[in-house]
């Protein structure tokens, strides 16, 4: 009966290893495999925008990013080949992103420019500055040094569009956004 499945039959039990992680912890955001994963000894997260909805990239890179060069990644926007899949971004124009400072667990982004394109004093934000702030926090957020985003503009606090609309000037964390992640 188990040849019939295709299970090949073994004189002796062998040692199975793991399979390759980081494994995603609950609520976290939908993977969607690089075609680059093949290259470089660690897996950077990156969260690019399919059909108004965040999704999840994994990319191989030679070692661990900081915190900023894991930005300017997520801010040079998807590769051709993740292109082709349908992945975009919704960061240029949305949020000027000027520097990412490590703060313990928290980053701290300071955002360039001035005027209404991010953080206005209205109730609700757009929805592209929405996808552009989630895929920010759900980027630097996926690494394990990192708990919450905090935003600013001129070192002031900055009032932030989350998934349902609503600014916070608070430390915002992936769940903030987790209504606009694909689901798996």
């Amino acid at each position: 009966m188990l040849a019939g499945c295709g299970v090949p039959i073994e004189g002796a039990p062998r040692a199975v290893g793991s399979p390759p992680g980081p494994f995603p912890s609950p609520g976290a955001v939908a993977t969607t495999p690089s075609p680059t994963l093949t290259a470089g000894r660690a897996t950077e997260v990156l969260c690019f925008v399919r059909d108004d909805r965040l999704v999840r990239v994994e990319r191989r890179v030679d070692g661990t990013p900081t915190v900023d060069a894991q930005l300017q990644h997520l801010l040079a926007g998807p590769t051709p080949v993740e292109r082709d899949t349908g992945l975009t971004t919704a960061l240029p124009g949305a949020v000027p992103v000027a520097a990412a400072r490590p703060r313990g667990t928290e980053v701290d982004v300071e955002l360039g420019g001035a005027g209404d394109e991010a953080g206005r004093s209205d109730e609700a934000g757009r929805s592209d500055e929405v996808l552009a702030f989630g895929q920010i926090v759900c980027t630097l957020t996926a690494r394990s040094d990192v708990e919450t985003v905090a935003f600013f503009r001129g070192g002031a606090p900055l009032g932030v569009p989350r998934a349902d609309g609503s600014l916070s000037q608070r430390p915002l964390a992936a769940d903030d956004y987790a209504d606009l992640v694909v689901p798996r």
